[in-house]
């Protein structure tokens, strides 16, 4: 089986170290050295101007579907030429009152080439099974929805 790993790193950066007035801004090596700001969502005191945990999940899952929605369709012998998505997460609480990502909506759009144009319903099929084999959505308690755009 395959392992990944990544590198996180805070410092603290004020001088007290206070729920309300903490820096929560921090930083993700990815492989490859790929270096990504993060910190909280704006609405739990965090930069707006960096990325938050809530949109890296939305976006893991995001890329997951796209790249098993295109193995899929590769396997089928289907040409995509251009695949965009502008999902959506919502914060809920589960059922033990406590606060999580609890919705997830991908809305793929799909472009087609080559000799072989799938109609909707084939589409439908091929996002079906992407989100059946999705490693991240297979790892998520969150309710995951659907909503491709032609």
């Amino acid at each position: 089986m395959s392992e990944f790993s990544i590198q996180l790193d805070w410092r603290r950066t004020t001088p007290d170290f206070d729920t309300k007035t903490f820096d929560r801004s921090h930083t993700w090596r990815l492989a490859g050295g790929q270096m990504v700001q993060g910190s909280s969502a704006p609405d739990y005191s965090g930069d707006p101007n960096r990325s938050n945990p809530e949109e890296a999940l939305l976006a893991a899952l995001s890329s997951c579907h796209m790249l098993t929605f295109l193995t899929i369709a590769a396997l089928r012998k289907l040409v995509v030429d251009h695949y965009e998505d502008e999902p959506t997460a919502e914060l809920g609480k589960n059922t033990k009152g406590k606060m999580m990502v609890a919705r997830l909506t991908l809305r793929p759009q799909v472009v087609f080439g080559g000799d072989t144009i799938p109609d909707a319903d084939t589409v439908r099929e091929l996002h079906r099974k992407a989100k059946d084999n999705c490693f991240v959505g297979n790892s998520l308690l969150s309710e995951m929805v659907l909503e491709p755009r032609f």
